[in-house]
């Protein structure tokens, strides 16, 4: 072992004798974050809005301008945003030459702006950064994973030796999962699950995440999962939360009806920068309402919602949403020092980790 290495361990261990993560915390049971929510500038514009979903819907929609100037656009009159995923890998797998061809096209250009994306983050923030985990929403298509594949290939024939990994669990529940290693896991000894919370600009999911056993081949899963896709709804800030709590309230019911032993504690994903007051700054645009204001403090509203868990007081964690998916790759991660998260949704998320020496 070298004296860095060495020295790392002595720290690590000191830092688990000092009290449980708070809101935001950069040390975590098993990683440090050494940056998230990283907001790079070129010409005057943000590096990752260049790889948000939505770039790839405006790529589409140009290149069905272009087919419609000679021909029929396959996918009539629909706006690319609203096409379903299950639509478009339908196109790509079984439509006509056309579909497959505007769909290859836009994901060729997407994946060129993914490739300048991870490039600038490489050289400006993430130079001691080899392996990059991609999740969000896009990447749970076969069109998100062809334009995951394509930079990948890119990336090689730029020299730059950095391996991305598809984010192994579905997006929609890696964002729950990811709280189970919120905190230490002599935390939730005894008990059989927790509830997680993942909001996003376009969906909020509340889950039922099942603990693993110790010794056990097989880590945290979903057992349980309820979506609201709010964009569609437009509610204020005030009836998101009351969606949420209600929503958490189910959860429990469920559990106890089947006699699940649930832990006292909410693990929450949010947009944003989180403080340790758990307090939140930039980031959260796409949410309704402001979810910066002085008065607004989202883990004392889940608590007065749900103040006890099984005869217990509650304990509420809030942390980055891009964070906390990448939490759910740990296990995935765990042979490398470094490693990142990119997420592909509404925006993009992003986060940086160093494992811990144990």
């Amino acid at each position: 072992m070298t004296a860095e290495s060495s020295l790392r361990k002595f720290e690590n261990e000191l830092a688990a004798r000092l009290p449980l993560p708070g809101h935001g915390s950069a040390l975590l049971p098993h990683v440090v974050v050494e940056g998230y929510n990283t907001e790079l500038r070129r010409q005057g514009r943000y590096v990752g809005d260049q790889a948000a979903k939505r770039v790839f819907y405006h790529r589409l929609d140009s290149w069905r301008a272009t087919l419609r100037k000679t021909g029929e656009d396959p996918f009539g009159d629909v706006p690319s945003a609203e096409l379903s995923k299950k639509v478009l890998d339908k196109a790509l797998n079984d439509g006509s030459s056309a579909a497959a061809g505007v769909l290859q096209s836009a994901i060729e250009d997407f994946a060129r702006s993914l490739f300048d994306v991870i490039r600038v983050f490489h050289d400006k923030a993430w130079n001691s950064v080899s392996h990059i985990v991609i999740g969000g929403g896009f990447r749970a298509s076969r069109v998100g994973e062809l334009a995951i594949g394509r930079a990948q290939l890119l990336l090689q024939d730029s020299g730059l030796d950095i391996a991305l990994h598809p984010i192994r669990h579905d997006p929609d529940e890696a964002g729950l999962i990811g709280s189970a290693y919120l905190m230490p896991s002599w935390m939730f000894a005894g008990f059989d699950a927790l509830l997680a919370i993942d909001i996003g600009g376009t969906n909020v999911r509340a889950g039922l995440v099942r603990l693993g056993k110790s010794g056990a081949k097989t880590g945290p899963r979903v057992a349980r999962m309820l979506l609201w896709r709010h964009s569609e709804d437009k509610p204020t800030r005030e009836n998101l939360i009351e969606e949420l709590v209600a929503m958490l309230r189910k959860l429990i019911a469920y559990a106890s009806r089947y006699k699940l032993r649930l832990a006292p504690f909410i693990g929450v994903g949010c947009p944003g920068r989180v403080r340790l007051d758990g307090r939140i700054e930039q980031g959260t645009g796409n949410l309704p309402g402001n979810w910066q204001a002085k008065r607004f403090h989202l883990p004392t509203l889940l608590l007065q919602g749900v103040p006890e868990i099984g005869g217990h007081d509650t304990v509420v964690m809030l942390h980055n949403d891009a964070v906390v998916q990448g939490l759910s790759a740990m296990p995935d991660m765990a042979d490398f020092e470094r490693w990142a998260v990119l997420t592909m949704g509404t925006g993009l998320g992003n986060a940086q980790f160093l494992n811990r020496v144990m």
